[in-house]
C-alpha cells in the first residue's frame, strides 16, 4: 500500500501565514500538521511509502522536511510542476500525475494534507481488507450548515454507499464524508477515465459518485475529532484545542 498526502493547494485563504509556508507545515501543538499525519500512517504495517504530492513554489519545502523527517517509511516529494492557484491540477488532477509519475501499482490511501484528526489509520486500513471493496470514511455531522458544505453519503445497515451528493442544498442523511480515502490498486486506472471524461479535476469528493456507478463502495465510519484547517480562524481554533490536551 501507498499513502498519498495531498499538499499541491496555495491555501490563499489562510495569507499571510501561508504566504511563503505551505498548510501542512504549519506547526500545531509542537509539529506541523504534516507530522501528526505521518505519525498515524506509521502505524499502518501495510504502507510502505508515504508520498506527498506539491507544487513548484513548495517542493523545496517538503524536500527540506524529508531530510529532517526520522520515520521508518519511505517519504517521496512529487512536485506537480504548477506556480499559482490558477493553473493548479486539482486534487484528482494530482492524484492523476502521481499515478502516472510514479506508476503507482498498488492500494492507495489518499489524505488531505490539512486535516487533523483523532482516529487512527490503522483501524481504516484494517476495515478496507476486512470489506475487500474501495472505502470512504464518513462521521455523523449534527450541524445542518455544515451538512450542506460537506460531501454528504447515504448507507445501508453493513456501511455500504447508496449514494453522494458534494454540498447538497438537501442534505440526504447526517454522514458527512472527509477527505480520506482507500482505493485498491485496480481502481486506480479510473482516475483517468474519470479526466478523460471531462469532469471536475478539483475536490476528490467528486470522483466517488463516477466511481460509485461502476464499483461498490464502502464507508468507515469514524468516532472522534477531525479538523479541517481552512482559515486563519478553525487554525488559531486548533492549535488552542491541542494545546489544551
Amino acid at each position: 500500500m501507498k499513502a498519498l498526502v495531498l499538499a499541491a493547494g496555495y491555501a490563499t485563504r489562510l495569507y499571510p501565514l501561508t504566504k511563503n509556508t505551505p498548510k501542512p507545515l504549519l506547526e500545531v501543538a509542537g509539529q506541523s500538521i504534516l507530522d501528526h499525519i505521518v505519525e498515524k500512517m506509521e502505524k499502518v504495517d501495510a504502507i510502505d511509502e508515504i508520498i506527498i504530492v506539491t507544487n513548484e513554489k513548495f517542493a523545496g519545502h517538503f524536500e527540506e522536511w524529508t531530510e529532517d523527517a526520522d520515520y521508518s517509511k519511505k517519504l517521496t516529494v512529487v512536485n506537480d510542476g504548477t506556480t499559482t492557484n490558477d493553473n493548479r491540477l486539482g486534487a484528482i488532477g494530482d492524484i492523476q500525475f502521481v499515478i502516472e509519475q510514479l506508476d503507482v501499482d498498488d492500494d492507495l490511501m489518499i489524505l488531505a494534507g490539512d486535516n487533523l484528526f483523532d482516529f487512527e489509520l490503522s483501524d481504516f486500513a484494517n476495515y478496507f481488507e476486512e470489506v475487500g471493496t474501495d472505502v470512504i470514511t464518513a462521521y455523523a455531522e449534527e450541524d445542518e450548515a455544515q451538512l450542506k458544505r460537506a460531501g454528504i453519503v447515504e448507507l445501508d445497515e453493513d456501511s455500504k454507499v447508496l449514494s453522494f451528493e458534494e454540498k447538497p442544498e438537501n442534505p440526504k442523511s447526517e454522514y458527512a464524508v472527509p477527505a480520506f480515502y482507500l482505493y485498491q490498486k485496480e481502481t486506480l486506472p479510473k482516475f483517468k477515465e474519470y479526466l478523460e471524461a471531462g469532469h471536475d479535476p478539483d475536490a476528490p469528493g467528486h470522483f466517488i459518485p463516477f466511481l460509485l456507478g461502476q464499483k461498490p463502495i464502502h464507508a468507515f465510519r469514524f468516532e472522534g475529532h477531525r479538523y479541517d484547517i481552512g482559515t486563519v480562524e478553525s487554525y488559531e481554533r486548533v492549535q488552542e484545542i491541542f494545546e489544551n490536551r
